[in-house]
């Protein structure tokens, strides 16, 4: 069977087709990535940084036919791809820096000493590469969050190999991501597998140690299920749907209904709504105030059509409107009150798709957010002496991962202090897909006990001076 390459706008065949990757390529590749492994963990910190920037630079050499195959195939447009790109590039330099700085090893030197527990022999710990991982495109960043992304990313900078699972929506785009990765990257380091049941095959593959998705709370179940029914479970992260709360407070609505109104109009409707970060549910108080808001909601959003990213996606949103649309689709806004809250009026809708609750008092909105399932994110609107609004930024972060004040969720940013993930739908609670910690979903602490300066990494000989260390108990930082 093969994939094929399909205009995002017309529905019709670009001419390109790619064969689907049998399950006996899906075993060699992962073969030859767990042979890679080692090479690449050996790797010192200062190349593999610099092989990070060599992929960055591979890519931005090939930006112009790697944008314009994007747009055919998701019609995201131009301006947004490019800045996707120029997202994704930052993210591997990014990555580099992380790398040489080196805190991301964790490394900890504890010297042979007496204890109140008798003799303690001299111990060294810090993290290392789990191995070969298998990372899933995304079918709405088919560049920050598909075969260069941030999972490759992370997981190369972890000093780990990369199998990509492509995603069905933009073969030609991942295809031609990979070929220049591999161009700059090691044998091995970097590979590409196509069709859902090579997705399925990678996962179970002895080889792979961890997986990486983003995408479907239902496809990352089944995966997750899969990883767990291995013989020797791994880790799956995925980072799944989320409905993502906006919660405006009767203060924030008095004096700022219609600027509210309109930035949230923007934020859900960015994208065709097709971010994983879309608010899907704005909680607003009752009253003249909360009209105001709703009224400029939905004025802003009047009038703006939509292509998604594929007909299967279009049909869902479809369907969640109760209406049937012509290629381009239209917002949809349904409002209920508060109390009418359901379980399927909580579950994400990918698409231009929101959800306007109307709130009567504190103990209306307590109810509500008690309903909310865990997410990416929850925003609130409230001014600067708004007890409301403080009482909720303190209780929201027990249901999602990231809480935004006065702002607007879509847009993750890629820094040192950044969390993407949360509750579930979020497979793992501890860690994050975006930033400086989501390399450390693919490594694992080691100890070395009485060991020989020789037999030690670099990173925890006692004359290394390079990353910042704890030693004895001392947080040590480089003086060099």
């Amino acid at each position: 069977m093969s994939i094929t390459s399909i205009d995002a706008r017309t529905g019709e065949p670009r001419g390109a087709s790619y064969d689907e990757t049998s399950a006996a390529e899906v075993a060699a590749t992962c073969a030859a990535a767990a042979a890679a492994a080692p090479g690449w963990a050996a790797l010192s910190r200062a190349d593999r940084a610099g092989a990070l920037e060599d992929v960055a630079a591979a890519l931005e050499a090939r930006s112009a036919e790697i944008i314009a195959t994007a747009d055919a195939e998701t019609a995201l447009g131009e301006p947004r791809l490019t800045g996707e790109l120029a997202r994704t590039c930052f993210q591997l330099r990014f990555f580099a820096e992380v790398v040489r700085e080196g805190s991301y090893l964790e490394a900890t030197i504890d010297h042979a000493d007496t204890s109140p527990m008798g003799p303690r022999p001299d111990l060294r710990r810090m993290l290392v590469p789990v191995g070969p991982v298998a990372v899933f495109g995304a079918s709405n960043f088919p560049l920050a969050f598909s075969v260069p992304g941030g999972d490759t990313a992370s997981a190369l900078a972890a000093g780990c190999p990369v199998v990509v699972k492509a995603h069905e929506a933009h073969p030609a785009t991942s295809v031609l991501c990979f070929e220049a990765m591999r161009a700059v990257l090691p044998d091995g380091v970097i590979s590409l597998v196509l069709g859902r049941a090579a997705g399925a095959a990678l996962v179970r593959d002895p080889h792979v140690r961890a997986v990486g998705f983003t995408g479907s709370t239902r496809g990352g179940r089944a995966l997750a299920d899969l990883a767990a029914a291995r013989p020797e479970p791994i880790p799956f992260y995925g980072e799944l749907g989320s409905v993502n709360a906006f919660v405006v407070t009767p203060a924030a609505a008095a004096v700022r209904a219609e600027e509210i109104g309109r930035g949230l109009a923007d934020s859900f409707t960015l994208g065709a709504g097709q971010f994983c970060t879309k608010p899907g549910l704005a909680l607003v108080p009752a009253g003249a105030d909360g009209d105001g808001l709703r009224d400029a909601v939905t004025t802003a959003a009047e009038g703006r059509t939509f292509t998604m990213l594929t007909d299967g996606i279009r049909h869902a949103y479809e369907t969640a409107a109760g209406r049937a649309d012509t290629r381009a689709v239209t917002p949809t806004i349904v409002e209920v009150e508060a109390g009418e809250l359901t379980p399927e009026l909580l579950e994400e809708v990918f698409g231009p798709y929101l959800v306007i609750a109307r709130y009567d008092g504190a103990a209306d909105l307590d109810a509500a957010i008690d309903a909310l399932p865990g997410a990416l994110t929850a925003t609130v609107h409230g001014e600067d002496d708004d007890r409301l609004g403080a009482d909720l930024a303190r209780s929201l972060p027990n249901r999602v991962g990231r809480v935004v004040w006065n702002g607007y969720p879509t847009g993750v940013s890629v820094g040192w202090a950044q969390h993407h993930g949360g509750p579930w739908p979020g497979t793992n609670t501890l860690f994050t897909s975006v930033g400086a910690t989501a390399v450390r979903r693919f490594q694992r602490p080691v100890a070395w006990q009485s060991a020989p300066a020789s037999v030690l990494p670099e990173e925890l000989r006692d004359d290394h001076d390079g990353i910042p260390r704890r030693v004895d108990g001392v947080l040590h930082l480089p003086t060099t």
